[in-house]
């Protein structure tokens, strides 16, 4: 049963767009009749009826005399391939984060692209959570979209809302990813090489001496993953083995703990154990590892060097500016937008085969690193 929250027929409606936009009907396929939907909901033919009109107007829907209603093979604006113009294009964005570390950087390249375009935009965030993911694509299938920009939300643990990319396809919908894609999702994806980064991170510190070099890493995405991938090859390169205790892997929500409390415990090692170097997941970690280091009355570079991945804008605001891999942020929202647009540009049923756009980590070196002290 629908819940009194709203109009009848509203609530209704909003039954028949969730059944659209996760791909429970497809494009063309026959919805239950009235007489089935008033049984169903308990409603009046009436309010089924004015549901299913507004449906139709909206471009969800068509009917056929004596066949019933259906599903709309595009529910979002025609025109939307080949189009030479933008005005009046919606293009949706949906990011882990708006406000933070880097995704204000990102979005700002994206807005002023989509601006450059004529277009708009819609943002949404999932706060890193799937449950936000699945409202957002929900929402943003409810607008007239012409084009979708998403950061998949934690890609290494799966991808429980498939089938709103399904939904996306078989509306007609063009979507790209951002740093890193679904493993069971087929889109353009446009991402820096983090496995080369994490291997160029471990590689510099070993090239300076270093050997007991420690590791913390974020493996609920794709993007820890692959740095930690690469800080394990460059070991494996070099014949150096890795401790167990030196390499840390973590989850979102273990960060602002985890990390820090297994850092201050090899800190208290005597100084011929403790490590000598550090490799952050990013910079955002590596920030905040300065402080760590500081409780336990050591210093950067000299007794601890650390390498973060991201070049944040606070990976230089601290008082030791950090070594860092370099991540291309606005270039990145802008070449988006452009991979984009020329997915929107193809017509409808045509190929749309774009390789990915992989940006090449550049080490950062600043003041965070410095050859271990001789014992």
């Amino acid at each position: 049963m629908l819940e009194p929250t709203a109009p009848k027929y509203k609530q209704l409606k909003e039954q028949i767009l969730a059944w659209i936009v996760k791909g429970e009907f497809q494009p063309n396929e026959k919805l239950p009749s009235e007489n089935e939907m008033s049984k169903l909901f308990g409603l009046s033919r009436q309010t089924v009826r004015q549901a299913l009109g507004d449906l139709e107007q909206e471009g969800w829907l068509y009917r056929e005399q004596g066949k019933g209603t259906f599903v709309a093979l595009q529910s979002a604006p025609a025109g939307r391939h080949g189009i030479s113009g933008y005005g009046g294009v919606t293009i949706g964005m949906i990011t882990t984060h708006i406000s933070d570390y880097i995704f204000p950087t990102i979005v700002r390249g994206v807005e002023s692209k989509v601006r450059e375009k004529g277009a708009r935009l819609l943002l949404a965030s999932t706060d890193n959570e799937k449950e936000k993911e699945r409202q957002s694509l929900e929402s943003m299938l409810r607008e007239p979209l012409s084009g979708l920009i998403i950061e998949p939300t934690r890609s290494a643990e799966g991808n429980p809302n498939f089938n709103f990319f399904l939904a996306l396809e078989a509306m007609n919908i063009p979507y790209i990813m951002l740093n890193e894609r679904y493993s069971d999702v087929d889109a353009p994806c446009l991402r820096v090489d983090d496995e080369l980064g994490g291997y160029r991170a471990a590689q510099y510190l070993i090239a300076m001496g270093h050997i007991r070099i420690a590791g913390f890493f974020k493996t609920d995405d794709f993007q820890g993953v692959h740095r930690m991938r690469g800080f394990v090859r460059a070991h494996r390169e070099a014949g150096l083995a890795i401790e167990p205790q030196l390499l840390l892997r973590y989850r979102t929500e273990e960060k602002a703990s985890k990390p820090g409390e297994a850092l201050a415990a090899l800190l208290r090692r005597s100084s011929a154990d403790r490590p000598t170097a550090l490799v952050c997941y990013n910079d955002e970690l590596a920030v905040r590892m300065l402080d760590v280091v500081r409780l336990a009355g050591l210093a950067v570079p000299e007794q601890l060097s650390i390498v973060g991945f991201d070049d944040a804008t606070l990976a230089t605001a601290t008082e030791t500016k950090l070594t860092t891999l370099a991540h291309p942020k606005s270039a990145m929202g802008e070449d988006a937008v452009e991979m984009l647009v020329g997915l929107m540009d193809k017509p409808v049923g045509g190929a749309t085969t774009v390789a990915d756009k992989v940006y090449e980590p550049i080490l950062m070196e600043r003041d965070s690193v410095c050859p271990p002290l001789q014992h």
